[in-house]
């Protein structure tokens, strides 16, 4: 809406991941809601691992069909949400600066109660996802329970609070991850000789899969695969790091090894 608003050419993209008897029909609503606004809207089906990790996998089925440049409709509480998520996976400050504002993220900063009034002042009712309730997901728990909790004891709005914390770690991370850019993240004696911070932000930026940084810990035991504490170490996603004549190398479970 606002994109149309602003006279831009816009194509909306829905994908299906038929993961509910519902989703079909959300599906052809939201080809109805583009369509009231003169946007094609095109839907893809995708078919996702639900065994495990559902979230990750979803969100990799999403981005494997979503054309290069797609724009997302994140909020200020989606950034709030995501840097508590991340702080509670021990990221450091690459993944607690939480979503990177610019063209791809157009209303990072707006409210999601914004979004929702914006819907119903033009008249139109948002498809609301039931699994935004399942309290087996981090997001949602963080969403429903923390964040109001959070609210309570802090006697305000956090969500500002926390996306500016976010802007601060941006803005240091930034000035950090050029020094670490000039370290070999696969020489296992380059790592072992830098400063212990870089040395672990190299690891950072060379781990990091879809925007996701690997936490803490998992970098942890890579510096030890450099050290030579052990040859290998596994990592988030089921990603193996393993190193071989002082030389580190990624082995994902696509590759098997080769």
């Amino acid at each position: 809406m606002l994109a149309r608003a602003a006279e831009l050419t816009v194509t909306a993209h829905h994908v299906d991941h038929g993961l509910r008897p519902s989703s079909t029909d959300e599906a052809r609503q939201a080809v109805e809601m583009a369509g009231s606004l003169g946007i094609e809207c095109i839907v893809h089906h995708v078919k996702v691992d639900a065994s495990r990790n559902l979230e990750a996998h979803a969100r990799q089925a999403r981005q494997a069909v979503l054309p290069d440049g797609t724009l997302t409709g994140h909020t200020l509480d989606d950034q709030a949400e995501t840097l508590l998520i991340r702080l509670m996976r021990g990221s450091g400050s690459d993944g607690l600066s939480a979503i990177s504002p610019g063209p791809q993220h157009p209303i990072l900063r707006l409210r999601r109660q914004e979004t929702v009034a914006l819907c119903a002042e033009v008249g139109i009712s948002p498809v609301i996802d039931p699994t935004n309730a399942d309290p087996s997901m981090w997001r949602n728990r963080v969403r429903h329970e923390l964040l109001p909790l959070l609210n309570n004891i802090a006697e305000r709005d956090v969500i500002p609070i926390l996306s500016r914390t976010a802007d601060v770690l941006r803005d240091d991370a930034e000035l950090l991850n050029e020094l670490a850019a000039l370290i070999d993240p696969t020489d296992a004696n380059a790592l072992c000789e830098a400063n212990p911070v870089l040395a672990a932000r190299a690891l950072r930026q060379w781990l990091t899969f879809d925007g996701y940084p690997p936490s803490t810990a998992a970098i942890r035991r890579v510096l030890g695969v450099a050290r030579g504490d052990a040859i290998a170490c596994e990592i988030d996603g089921g990603i193996r790091v393993a190193r071989k004549d002082r030389r580190l190398r990624i082995i994902t479970p696509d590759t098997s090894g080769e």
